[in-house]
């Protein structure tokens, strides 16, 4: 694989935070409240985006406690190779059937990863609603997936990569990075 340089930082913390928030309101807004939601992150990027959003959800209604789970897709991705997958432990400590169940990713790209994540939901129940959150939309999708709350759209390019970094637990920063040219 070519070595990747940084480029830039799309989203720093309070940018991120702010984000966030909207995205919280516009939850509670398009479910008329919290009582029938429950938040799913994917792993990695999206359950440390999860516990930020379910903070967000308490101060705007405090006396709901939106339940909080993390799916793990590992195993239901289309691109494994001949590798050893490292899988990791889904934690969904809550019923999911007919729930309004919103599940949250850092970065949407090709789509391929809300499908897996979809798949490993279905396995675990019928939830009344699956709703996607994503804090970064860069397009390029190669299925028919969009988010219903995206905090922001951002144009790439196919050899650029978006990771989302982590400090202390939370969402600190968004950075693009670009290919090195092999010349």
């Amino acid at each position: 694989m070519t070595p990747l340089k940084k480029k830039s930082s799309i989203l720093q913390r309070t940018e991120i935070e702010r984000l966030l928030a909207r995205m919280a309101h516009e939850i509670v807004e398009r479910n008329q409240g919290l009582t029938n939601v429950v938040l799913v992150g994917i792993r990695t990027g999206g359950a440390i985006l999860v516990d930020q959003l379910a903070q967000m959800l308490r101060k705007i209604e405090s006396t709901i406690n939106v339940p909080v789970g993390v799916v793990d897709i590992t195993l239901y991705r289309d691109d494994l190779t001949n590798k050893i997958p490292i899988v990791r432990t889904t934690d969904i400590p809550f019923g999911i059937e007919d729930r309004d169940l919103v599940l949250v990713d850092d970065i949407l790209f090709t789509g391929r990863t809300i499908r897996s994540a979809l798949d490993a939901i279905i396995d675990l129940g019928r939830p009344k609603t699956i709703q996607l959150a994503v804090l970064i939309d860069r397009g390029h999708r190669e299925l028919p997936i969009q988010g219903d709350y995206v905090g922001k759209r951002v144009e790439t390019r196919h050899d650029e990569h978006l990771k989302l970094l982590i400090h202390n637990g939370q969402a600190s920063d968004v950075v693009l990075y670009q290919q090195e040219s092999s010349s």
